[in-house]
C-alpha cells in the first residue's frame, strides 16, 4: 500500500476545527474528477482531502497525481479489499476534527464544508455523524418530497455517500466492521455508536447528489451482502426473540419500497428498498438468499463474540 501526496495536510494551529474528507473509488476517474473538482469549490475548504484508490485499473490514480496534486493518494496493493477496510485506511489517515464520509460518484453542494461544520457547531458532543438529504436517479417523488422522511430528526443508520462525522467519535467505534465488506455497514456503525452514548442526526439542509440509482442495487453480489449482512448485524445486535421473529416480519413487511407512497414507512432503510424485485429479478435469487444465510451462520462466533444488544431509544432495524 502506498501513500502519495505532494502537499501535506494542513494542521490545527488556531483552535479552528479542523476537516478531512475521505473518498474510497475503484475505477471511477471521471465520476471521482467531478467529485474532486466540487470539493475544489467548497467556501471554506477541506484542511485534508483524502483518496483511497482500490488498485483501479482506469487511470484513476493516475489522474488524482495529475489533476489534483493538492490530494492525498492511497493506493492499496490490489483490489480484493471492500469498501470498509478501504474506507477504514483513511479514516486512519485523517488528521481532522471532522471527517467527510464520500462515496466516489457524488457531486456536493459548494457549501458542504461549511453548512456541516456550522451545524456540528450547534451540536452537543453526542452528535457523531449528521446525514445528509441524499438525491439520487429513479428516486420516487413521494421519496424526495416526503416531509416525514426529509426533516432534521435522529437516525438509525446513516447515508454512507455524503455523511460528515466526529473523527474521535467514529474512532471510539472502530470505524467500520471490515467483516461486512460492502453494504449495511452504515447501519453497524450507528449502533456501535448508539451504544457508547452517541446519536446520528438527519441534516436535510445539505442536499447531495449521487449518482447510483435509488434503493438496493442490482445483482448477485449485492443480493448477497445484503441479506448476510443483515444477518450480522441482527446476530450482533437484536434479542434473540426478534432475531428468530425477523423472517416473518420480513415477509409480512416485503420492503418491496419503490412503489410505496406512504411517505416515511420505509424512511431510513434506503439499502433495503426494491429487495423483492432483486430476489424476483437475480437468476436463482433466492438460492442467493439461502447461501447468504448460511454464510451469516457460519460467522455466528464472530457475532457473540461482538454481541452487545442495542437499547438506545433510536435504535431500530431496519423493517422501516
Amino acid at each position: 500500500m502506498t501513500d502519495a501526496s505532494n502537499e501535506t495536510p494542513r494542521v490545527n494551529v488556531s483552535g479552528k476545527k479542523t476537516v478531512s474528507l475521505v473518498i474510497s473509488v475503484w475505477n471511477r476517474k471521471d465520476d471521482l474528477r467531478e467529485n474532486l473538482a466540487t470539493i475544489r469549490q467548497q467556501t471554506v475548504p477541506a484542511d485534508q482531502v483524502i483518496v483511497v484508490d482500490n488498485n483501479s485499473s482506469d487511470g484513476t490514480p493516475e489522474m488524482v497525481i495529475a489533476e489534483f496534486p493538492e490530494v492525498q493518494l492511497i493506493r492499496m496493493p490490489h483490489s480484493d479489499y471492500g469498501a470498509c477496510e478501504t474506507f477504514n485506511v483513511g479514516f486512519s489517515s485523517a488528521k481532522g476534527d471532522f471527517v467527510g464520509i464520500l462515496d466516489d460518484d457524488v457531486i456536493l453542494p459548494v457549501t458542504f464544508v461549511e453548512h456541516m461544520v456550522n451545524k456540528f457547531a450547534e451540536e452537543p458532543d453526542s452528535t457523531a455523524i449528521l446525514s445528509p438529504k441524499v438525491v439520487e436517479p429513479e428516486m420516487p417523488e413521494w421519496y424526495l418530497t416526503s416531509e416525514t422522511i426529509n426533516r432534521e430528526r435522529y437516525l438509525s443508520t446513516f447515508r454512507g455517500c455524503g455523511s460528515m462525522a466526529r473523527a474521535d467519535a467514529i474512532r471510539k467505534a472502530n470505524w467500520y466492521d471490515i467483516r461486512f465488506f460492502i453494504f449495511g455497514n452504515e447501519r453497524d456503525l450507528t449502533t456501535r455508536l448508539l451504544n457508547l452514548g452517541f446519536r446520528v442526526k438527519m441534516f436535510p439542509t445539505v442536499e447531495v447528489f449521487h449518482k447510483a440509482p435509488f434503493g438496493m442495487r442490482h445483482g448477485k453480489r449485492s443480493l448477497y451482502y445484503h441479506v448476510r449482512n443483515f444477518w450480522l448485524y441482527a446476530f450482533k445486535y437484536l434479542p434473540w426473540s426478534q432475531v428468530l421473529m425477523f423472517p416473518f416480519r420480513f415477509l409480512k413487511k416485503g420492503l418491496g419500497g419503490k412503489n410505496k407512497s406512504d411517505g416515511g414507512e420505509i424512511a431510513d432503510a434506503v439499502g433495503t428498498i426494491g429487495l423483492f424485485d432483486n430476489i424476483k429479478g437475480v437468476k436463482m435469487g433466492w438460492w442467493i438468499c439461502i447461501k447468504a444465510t448460511i454464510a451469516a451462520v457460519w460467522n455466528l462466533p464472530y457475532c457473540i463474540r461482538h454481541r452487545e444488544v442495542c437499547k438506545h431509544p433510536d435504535f431500530e432495524p431496519p423493517l422501516k
